[in-house]
């Protein structure tokens, strides 16, 4: 199975197309795809530049990534990694 995986153009935002073609925050919310339902779902998100930039599929186990990029694709799932570094960071210094 897939998900497709993308950026929102308005924040940049890791973004995963869910039921209904609806945007989604979360992985656990995106619509697994099979292989000819992915192909029209990245097919589809090409089409709307204004809202995901880089579209792209992953393959995944369950809500899970799995395949070559899945260390990357756990992180990117979980949220941005620079604000916990630099709240750390801050701490240390107060």
């Amino acid at each position: 199975m897939k998900l497709l995986t993308a950026n929102r153009l308005n924040d940049g935002r890791v973004i995963y197309l869910g039921e209904a073609d609806a945007v989604v925050e979360t992985i656990d919310a995106a619509r697994p795809l099979d292989a000819e339902a992915a192909d029209a779902a990245l097919a589809l998100a090409q089409s709307r530049p204004a809202v995901f930039v880089n579209p792209y599929l992953i393959e995944v186990e369950g809500c899970a990534p799995s395949g070559r990029d899945r260390l990357k694709e756990r992180i990117r799932s979980v949220g941005p990694s620079v604000g916990h570094s630099l709240d750390h960071a801050r701490n240390e210094t107060a």
